[in-house]
Parts: C-alpha cells; sequence; structure tokens
C-alpha cells in the first residue's frame, strides 16, 4: 500500500513538473479583442484568429497583440506659437493596430513610439500657427495632426482615429489683453446698435413730420393723444402750448389795431 502511495505521489509531481507546463505551452487561447503572431524558430509564421491555438513545444511562440482602440494622454506641454506667444497645450489621441504583424516586426514598442511622434507632432503644428488660428480653429489643427502622426504610423500597421486638443492654457497677461479686447469689441457693437437705433428713429420721425406737415389736424389729433396719456397721471401738472394757428391770429389782430392807429394819427394831424 505504502508503495502504491509513493507511485502516485512520483506521478503528480510528473504531471505538475513536466506535463503540464508542457501541455499550457503547446495549448493558447486567444481573446476576441486580440490577434496572435506566430513565431517558428524565431521566424514570423502567420496571424491566428480568436480562439483556441495549437503550438509545437518549443519550436512555436505566440505574442498576442490588441487590436482595440488604445487613448494615450498628451500631457501639457509649453509651445512658442508662430506670433511669439507661449501657451500650453494638451492632447489625447486614439490609434488602433490594424495590421498585427507589422505592430509587431517593425516596431520594438509601438505604443511609445506612437505617443512619442504624436507629443513632437503637437508641438510643431501648434508652434507654426498663430494663436487666433489654435482658439479660433481647433478642428483644423487636430485634422492636421492626425493626418501626420497617421501617414507615418502607418507603415507600423497603426491607424490614427482620433485627435483632439484638450486644454490650451494662456499667460496671465494674454489673458488680460484678452479680456479688455473682448470687453471693447462688446462695447463697439452696444454703439453701433445705439446709433442704428436712432438712425432708425429719426427716419420714422422724418416719414411721420412729412405725413403730418400733408394733414395739420393730425398735429392736433397727436396733442389730444399725449394729454390723455398725461393725465392718467394725477401728480402731473399739465402746461397747454399755444397753438400756432392761435398764434397767427393774434399776430395778425395786432397788425390790424397798428394800421387803424397809424390811420388815426394821420387824420388828426390833418
Amino acid at each position: 500500500m505504502t508503495g502504491i502511495l509513493s507511485i502516485l505521489f512520483f506521478l503528480i509531481i510528473i504531471f505538475f513538473a513536466f506535463i503540464l507546463p508542457l501541455i499550457t505551452s503547446i495549448i493558447k487561447i486567444v481573446n476576441q479583442y486580440e490577434r496572435g503572431i506566430i513565431l517558428r524558430l524565431g521566424r514570423f509564421n502567420r496571424v491566428v484568429e480568436p480562439g483556441l491555438v495549437i503550438l509545437i513545444p518549443i519550436i512555436d511562440r505566440i505574442v498576442l497583440i490588441d487590436i482595440r482602440e488604445v487613448p494615450l494622454n498628451l500631457p501639457s506641454q509649453e509651445v512658442i506659437t508662430a506670433d511669439n506667444i507661449t501657451i500650453k497645450v494638451s492632447a489625447v489621441v486614439y490609434f488602433q493596430v490594424i495590421k498585427p504583424e507589422d505592430a509587431f516586426l517593425k516596431i520594438q514598442d509601438y505604443v511609445s513610439a506612437t505617443f512619442q511622434l504624436a507629443q513632437t507632432t503637437l508641438r510643431n503644428v501648434v508652434g507654426q500657427s498663430e494663436l487666433d488660428e489654435i482658439l479660433q480653429h481647433r478642428e483644423k489643427i487636430n485634422l492636421k495632426i492626425r493626418e501626420i502622426v497617421d501617414e507615418t504610423t502607418q507603415k507600423w500597421g497603426i491607424k490614427i482615429t482620433l485627435v483632439e486638443i484638450k486644454d490650451i492654457e494662456l499667460p496671465e497677461a494674454m489673458q488680460r489683453a484678452m479680456a479688455k479686447q473682448a470687453e471693447a469689441e462688446r462695447e463697439r457693437r452696444a454703439k453701433i446698435i445705439h446709433a442704428e437705433g436712432e438712425y432708425q428713429a429719426a427716419q420714422k420721425l422724418t416719414e411721420a413730420a412729412t405725413l403730418m406737415a400733408t394733414q395739420p389736424v393730425t398735429i392736433q389729433l397727436r396733442l389730444l393723444q399725449v394729454l390723455t396719456e398725461i393725465s392718467q397721471n394725477k401728480g402731473s401738472i399739465i402746461v397747454l402750448p399755444i397753438p400756432t394757428s392761435l398764434v397767427e391770429i393774434i399776430s395778425k389782430i395786432d397788425k390790424i389795431d397798428k394800421i387803424e392807429n397809424i390811420t388815426k394819427n394821420l387824420k388828426n394831424n390833418e
């Protein structure tokens, strides 16, 4: 009995020490989001799809490559723009491996290489642009960076899917200057709108005056309307202006009296 237990114990040791590692080196499982690179005697053999893969012990080796999109966060870095303004810019880059064999065979570390390339390209593109262009045409800058980086990473089997500038940090002096500029622009627009309103009001008043000149009675009607509006406030004191027609009548009467006085004086002198 003791001998049988010893043999079983020895077989278990053999299994865990030699057979199980051999089985695990032969059988590999490739996940859905991965692709396997098979190297046979150190040479590229093939790319395997997701599922169960049987390898030749010692001869074959498998390397798994993740084909999902990978986000790269480009930290904030100082850049001098084309108009000599120092700003800090950060961005994010999304890329995806489309040819696993190229990503493994043509570049040592495709993630680090893509990161370094994107960071350098971001600094170069922003440095060639003026501040107003960076602030107003950010999409154009993003597209230019993506095209430049993608052109280089294509030979590595990597596709740049998206580049986005996340944050642009301006110096405090520039922020104050831009705030003053924005305030001056708002004041300019307010003055223009006010002037346009005055101009339109003057045009309407001119048209109204021309229309009232053809119909004098409208002036009296307008006067009565204004008096009606003022009378609603009991605390107001209403001062009635003398109509122009009455002034004309009084002046005519005064002229007639002067003529009569002159005539009487002439008769008395005779």
